[in-house]
């Protein structure tokens, strides 16, 4: 997903950079599969050592653009590095809300079970035993079909059918959930005073992320919630006619905050 956008967004004339997480996809760092809200925060700050001093970049003309987990830690990185003069995400799905809370709020009483299971796959890996992931790691397209909501029914299929790739088998270590359920991509949404641009599909049923995450950034004085028409949170990474609507308006938005 990142991939298309940052390939569009250099189309248009912009140099972008797309990359995979450390211990995730094609970067290195172990163990893998490891997902930790400081680590992904810190990335999304390397990269942007990295393009500052790329040739023919603009230090003062750079942008972040985060997708789905992606939008809530670039939306999070906004609100300490001021290197990021404008931030759009599209699809934000705020990670520690989710594992904490559970999706759209279902899991509220078993917050502190979850913590403990956590707790004890870090002890049981600490002592050297395989690993315990958590996603679509054993779940069968039968199975899949009956989840009840957009975006897990279909980003199964995304992730792990139709988009599928070797080193992303869509899962996380269950460990990291000690450090993402204690985190919140909003804690301290009111530090963001660049441009913002917050986006979400009219249908997705995770968009009350997006919409939170603009709300509470009270600070944002110059800012837009985009909807788009009949999108669902899966459709925004891929299908073409929500795609160029999403692209024309990111391009537009880059071009006028940066």
């Amino acid at each position: 997903v990142a991939g298309l956008y940052a390939q569009r967004l250099a189309e248009a004339g912009f140099l972008t950079l797309a990359f995979d997480a450390r211990f995730q996809g094609e970067s290195d760092g172990e163990p893998r599969r490891t997902d930790k809200p400081a680590y992904r925060i810190g990335d999304i700050c390397g990269a942007i050592d990295f393009i500052q001093n790329y040739p023919s970049v603009d230090k003062e003309c750079i942008g972040a653009f985060g997708i789905c987990g992606g939008g809530g830690y670039t939306f999070a990185a906004a609100q300490l590095n001021k290197r990021i003069k404008a931030v759009a995400t599209l699809s934000l799905f705020n990670t520690g809300d989710v594992r904490r809370n559970g999706y759209m709020r279902t899991q509220t009483n078993t917050i502190f079970q979850r913590q403990a299971e956590a707790a004890l796959a870090r002890q049981k890996e600490a002592a050297g035993e395989q690993p315990e992931v958590m996603g679509f790691a054993n779940m069968t397209p039968d199975e899949a079909r009956k989840l009840p909501v957009d975006l897990y029914r279909e980003g199964y299929f995304y992730y792990a059918v139709t988009h599928k790739t070797p080193n992303a088998p869509s899962t996380y270590l269950k460990s990291s959930l000690m450090d993402m359920m204690a985190w919140d991509a909003t804690d301290h949404a009111d530090l963001i005073n660049q441009p913002l641009l917050v986006i979400a599909g009219e249908k997705t049923d995770s968009r009350y992320m997006s919409e939170e995450a603009f709300e509470k950034a009270t600070q944002a004085k110059d800012k837009e919630l985009f909807i788009v028409p009949r999108a669902t949170h899966i459709k925004t990474y891929y299908v073409p006619e929500f795609v160029e609507q999403i692209e024309t308006k990111v391009e537009r938005f880059f071009n006028e905050k940066l």
